[in-house]
């Protein structure tokens, strides 16, 4: 066990001197000695873990939904919502997410495929689109494979604008001016009038989350205290 969580912490390390260098650098200009140097790993320890500076990339963006928990909300509009604004929460304050929005989205990355996270993000707005649909709280004619492409496209230029201007510092404005302009176009009125949209409600939900996630762990150390002692 206590190998295996120092291969973790390794990883870890690794994924977030790659992701510095990624930020500081752009992905074309980065090199391996670079992120070895960052990171303070032997070469051997590096390419245990990642074969290539491709596969340092590619693990770097998936960092972007990496612990991601989606909180569950009756109504699936708001948990659209909810996400949105964790996300961006995350983009401010967790230096990997935010070297992960960057790398995917540097067009000067020849040669990486940075479609994951855009794939990814409009897999799940898409399907929660459709469970709003199935409850009745889209318009007739929202189409979600088509929507969430427009929210995702949205929100990648809205992350680009605040990066340019303020380095993130009013990402949680911009998002929630966004999700204001773009929701009445696509849910029913009734739903709009619920739906809270502030731009604290990212620091809201990541709290939430994070208390969860500690109810987990102590469950989890409980039952494997009782497993133990039986």
């Amino acid at each position: 066990m206590a190998k295996q969580d120092r291969a973790i912490r390794t990883r870890r390390a690794i994924l977030l001197a790659a992701a510095k260098v990624f930020e500081d650098h752009g992905y074309q200009a980065a090199t391996i000695s670079q992120i070895l140097t960052s990171a303070g790993v032997t070469k051997g320890a590096l390419y245990f873990h990642f074969k290539s500076k491709e596969e340092l990339a590619l693990g770097v963006l998936d960092a972007q939904d990496s612990h991601f928990t989606i909180p569950h909300r009756p109504g699936k509009l708001q948990e659209l919502v909810d996400v949105v604004m964790l996300h961006s929460h995350r983009l401010q304050t967790d230096p990997m997410v935010r070297a992960s929005v960057r790398l995917a989205m540097d067009q000067m990355a020849t040669g990486l495929d940075r479609t994951g996270p855009f794939l990814r993000w409009s897999e799940l707005v898409r399907e929660l689109l459709e469970k709003a649909q199935t409850q009745g709280e889209l318009l007739p004619h929202v189409i979600p494979a088509r929507t969430s492409d427009v929210i995702v496209g949205s929100f990648a230029g809205i992350q680009s604008m605040s990066q340019a201007f303020s380095d993130y510092q009013d990402l949680m404005t911009r998002a929630s001016e966004l999700l204001r302009h773009l929701l009445p176009s696509l849910a029913q009125p009734s739903v709009i009038a619920s739906l809270r949209l502030s731009a604290s409600r990212g620091a809201t939900v990541y709290e939430e989350t994070q208390q969860q996630h500690q109810q987990q762990q102590q469950q989890q150390q409980q039952q494997h205290e009782t497993t133990t002692t039986n």
